[in-house]
Parts: structure tokens; C-alpha cells; sequence
């Protein structure tokens, strides 16, 4: 039996969807949102009848009839705290993330769309791996300041399922094995999986500076700059997200023009880049730690693992611990897809929204 599985994943200006039967994907596309038409909506959530017309109609344009449908899948918006995998989207998810979502954000949008659709088609809808995926032990919420516990938050999407298919390669369980996974794209972060759940990571504000962000940067020169009198709060934010990293040191956000300049001789730029891969190292090598070593497999995956320049330097400095495996891209809408597809095999329980 073959299985139809239409994926939906929101972002600040974009919807993209995806239709795959079973491991092969049919179409994906990109449904653009002008920033005029962004505009014209309060909030975010105002947004949730312009967005589900449009993805209906470009199915329509596709010729597809959604009663064919196996499921629905979408990314998780911004609940409490969860659990890896498929949740099964049902009335009290759909209450939490349009009236008391714990920030707001595209991906807030992604159930609901999803939730509607399938009603329609008569098939059931999940979200998978979550944003707010949270499996650490107790130890790692630890950080020195009661005032600010960590949390998990990273790219769990993408990761998670990088961890599944290396495993899968290796002929292993994934959670028989300890993988470290970083997340190289316009954040960074790195995620350790052990026993099948991520339980702890360098998150990008905490680690590796990225294209746009920061990282960790000296707390107590930190401190000073916010008081300083010369930036708002808003201002600072932007220095730490959105305009700190390459940004900041560079201008620019894209690792191909970094490359470029460094093939013409900029040696600034040269050691910037270098020096990104080097925090890069240290956060993966400070994650080996927490399983005393013991790592089966590093995997490098994003959208800048396609750069073998910033891989050969990181793989230089951390092959001492695990083999490296190069998986670059973002493979979102795959990794919905194939998430929700072992949950239709019974290869996964989907769990049942709680608060």
C-alpha cells in the first residue's frame, strides 16, 4: 500500500508545500507572500485564510484531489515544551497555538492549515519534531544563573532527521547511537542524540557565530554595550541576530561571497570564515563530552554544508572523535514527509496533544 502525504511549512513571508507518495516526492513548491500583503494583516495569525485559499489553490493548480490524501503533516509551531516526532493535531493544539501560542510566529499558522485541510479530505494531520522539542535531562538545564535555566531549541526538524537516515545507512537504530549533528545555515546550531532524543545542544546564541548571528559572545562586554547609551534594546537584538557573524564582520550573508573573496585574497575574510568553522568544532567537541566520548557519528548538514571549504576545516578538527558525514541542504518538507510516512508504516506512535 502507497501512501499520499501533503507537507506544509510556513515561514515569515513564504508557505512551502510538498506532495510525496511514500518516499518519492511528486511536487514541492514555494508559495511566495509579497511583503505589501504580509503587511495588510496585524498579526500573524490574521493570516490563516490568505495562506490556507492559497495553498488549496495551488493544489488545484496541480490538478490534485486532496481525497486522496494519506495525511496531512506540518511543522510545529510555538508550544510548551514537547516531545521529538508526530504529535496528532487535534482541537486543544489548534486553541494553544492561535490564542496562546508562547510567541508568535509563521510556523503558529502551519497546524491549523493543516488541520483544515485534512478535516476536508477526512484523513488525520500531525505536526512533527517541533521547534520546541525539549528532551534534555535534568543536568542540562544547568546554567550558572538561576534567572535563565537553558532550553532546548534548534533546528530539530532537519537534524533529527539526518540522525535517522545516517543511522539507517549505517544499518543501526538511530536511538541505539550517539550522533552529533550541527546545523550550518543562517543560524547554527548542534544537537547531541543519544538513546533516540536530543538531549542537549549548543543552541545558536550559545555557541558557533553563524551568516547572521552572533553566538556567544563575552557576557560581561555584553552587559556594558546594552548600557552604554548608544544602542535600544532592538538595536542590540539586531547585533546578535540578524546582523552579528559574517554580517557584521563581512556584510554580507552568504557563504559563496565569503568564498569568493577569499579566492581573491582577502586574508580577512579568510580567518573569519576559518574562525567560524573552528567555534563550530569547539561546540561539537564540547557535546562529545557529555557522553564521555563515546560519538558513533558527526554529521554536518545545512545549507552551508555544501561548502567544502568550512567542512574539510571542521572535519579536520573533530575527526579525532567520529567519522564526519557531509548531508548538506535544509530538507525540511522531506524530513515532514518521511516523519509522517513511519508513523503511517506503525514504525512510529504519533502521540495525543496534551497540556
Amino acid at each position: 500500500m502507497s501512501y499520499k502525504i501533503l507537507a506544509i511549512n510556513p515561514g515569515s513571508t513564504s508557505t512551502k508545500i510538498a506532495l510525496y507518495e511514500d518516499e518519492k516526492e511528486i511536487f514541492t513548491n514555494t508559495i511566495n507572500h509579497p511583503v505589501e500583503l504580509i503587511d495588510k494583516f496585524e498579526n500573524v495569525e490574521d493570516q490563516l485564510n490568505m495562506r490556507r485559499e492559497l495553498v488549496m489553490s495551488n493544489l488545484r493548480e496541480k490538478g490534485f484531489d486532496i481525497k486522496d490524501l494519506s495525511c496531512v503533516v506540518a511543522r510545529g509551531g510555538m508550544l510548551p515544551p514537547v516531545k521529538s516526532g508526530a504529535y496528532i493535531i487535534n482541537d486543544l493544539m489548534i486553541d494553544r497555538v492561535e490564542n496562546r501560542p508562547v510567541m508568535e510566529h509563521a510556523s503558529n499558522l502551519a497546524a491549523p492549515i493543516a488541520y483544515g485541510i485534512a478535516k476536508k479530505a477526512g484523513v488525520t494531520s500531525y505536526i512533527y519534531d517541533s521547534v520546541m522539542t525539549d528532551e534534555f535531562t535534568d543536568i542540562a538545564r544547568i546554567s550558572g544563573m538561576p534567572d535563565i535555566p537553558r532550553t532546548s531549541s534548534s533546528h530539530v526538524l532537519n537534524t533529527r532527521a539526518m540522525a535517522i537516515k545516517a543511522a539507517k545507512k549505517l544499518g543501526k537504530r538511530y536511538d541505539e547511537l550517539n550522533i552529533i549533528v550541527a546545523h550550518l545555515g543562517g543560524g547554527i546550531s548542534i544537537n547531541l542524540h543519544s538513546g533516540g532524543q536530543i538531549i542537549d545542544l549548543v543552541s545558536d546564541d550559545e555557541g558557533p557565530f553563524s551568516p547572521e548571528r552572533a553566538g556567544r559572545v563575552p557576557c560581561r562586554e555584553l552587559i556594558n554595550l546594552c548600557y552604554s547609551g548608544k544602542y535600544d534594546k532592538k538595536t542590540m537584538q539586531r547585533k546578535l541576530r540578524g546582523n552579528g557573524g559574517l554580517k557584521a564582520y563581512l556584510n554580507t550573508l552568504d557563504a559563496r561571497d565569503v568564498e569568493k573573496m577569499i579566492a581573491e585574497g582577502n586574508q580577512e575574510a579568510k580567518t573569519i570564515y576559518e574562525a567560524m568553522a573552528y567555534q563550530i568544532a569547539k561546540g561539537i567537541g564540547e557535546l562529545a563530552t557529555v557522553v564521555e566520548g563515546k560519538v558513533d557519528l558527526i554529521i554536518l548538514t545545512g545549507g552551508i554544508a555544501h561548502s567544502k571549504m568550512l567542512t574539510s576545516w571542521i572535519e579536520k578538527r573533530v575527526a579525532f572523535i567520529a567519522h564526519v558525514e557531509i548531508m548538506p541542504g535544509e530538507n525540511e518538507m522531506e524530513a515532514l514527509a518521511f516523519g509522517a510516512l513511519r508513523v503511517l508504516r506503525g514504525e512510529e506512535t504519533a502521540r495525543e496533544y496534551t497540556e
